[in-house]
């Protein structure tokens, strides 16, 4: 049976009590997640998978209306964003919130450093591909590129690559499994709920690196999972920002 005020609070403040109890003390990087962390992470998990777009007041949106091969605007002219957020919810311990992308829109390959996170559609459909960095070579057959380009370079392996929509259940990543990651929108606008613990923060090493993969190791296809590859420090691609919109939902105290 329910608590008694399970049936009168949100599903969205009962997400966020749940990651403020979650991530209050994760393990730390490198080290195995204890049972009190792995039942919380359990728990956080089903609810973002029961969570869906009514709950936040999100009305799905339709494709956009810019006509057929007119290419997004450039970031520094006044162009609607391809991305924008929702900023739900914020404590030193994590963050919450939305993000929206545009038809054809994606959000570039980017890291996560030393965080966990979690993120569920709730509508449309978005392709995700999931990579892990390589601390140590392990024998791969990726040859390593010119020295010079060494200080920028990533040694990675691909995960995963997968399409997720509301009918989905979460995609997980941690600091060392799946932390970094590119998000494209299929099909048309899409949004999914997203939080980060603990947020991003420059000043405390937890800021966000884009990257690209090395050519001649694209990622095109499911076959190329557990492939050793190659990605480069790249500064934020100039197609790629991201606006602010408000958040219609219910509110969330802690």
């Amino acid at each position: 049976m329910l608590p008694a005020d399970a049936t009168m609070t949100s599903i969205v403040q009962r997400i966020a009590r749940q990651a403020l109890i979650t991530f209050r003390s994760p393990p730390r990087v490198g080290e195995e997640p204890g049972k009190s962390f792995l039942e919380n992470h359990s728990k956080l998990k089903s609810l973002m998978t029961e969570v869906q777009a009514a709950d936040l007041k999100l009305v799905p949106r339709r494709a956009d209306d810019s006509p057929p091969g007119v290419p997004p605007p450039h970031p520094y002219h006044h162009g609607a964003p391809p991305v924008t957020y929702m900023h739900i919810c914020e404590t030193d311990h994590f963050s919450m919130g939305v993000f929206l992308l545009k038809s054809g829109a994606s959000i570039p390959l980017h890291d996560h450093p030393g965080m966990h996170g979690m993120l569920k559609v709730m509508y449309g459909k978005v392709r995700i591909s999931c990579f892990d960095r390589l601390e140590r070579p392990t024998g791969g057959t990726q040859p390593a590129p010119a020295a010079a380009q060494m200080g920028a370079l990533r040694r990675s392996v691909l995960r995963s690559t997968g399409e997720y929509t509301e009918e989905s259940g979460p995609c997980v990543l941690s600091p060392d499994r799946d932390n970094l990651h590119q998000i494209d929108a299929v099909d048309g606008p899409t949004a999914f709920m997203d939080i980060l613990a603990p947020p991003y923060d420059p000043d405390d090493g937890r800021d966000c690196h884009y990257y690209r993969v090395l050519p001649g190791a694209e990622v095109t296809d499911t076959e190329q999972t557990g492939k050793e590859l190659w990605l480069m420090k790249i500064s934020q691609p100039p197609d790629f920002w991201c606006g602010g919109e408000p958040y219609p939902g219910p509110e969330v105290c802690l």
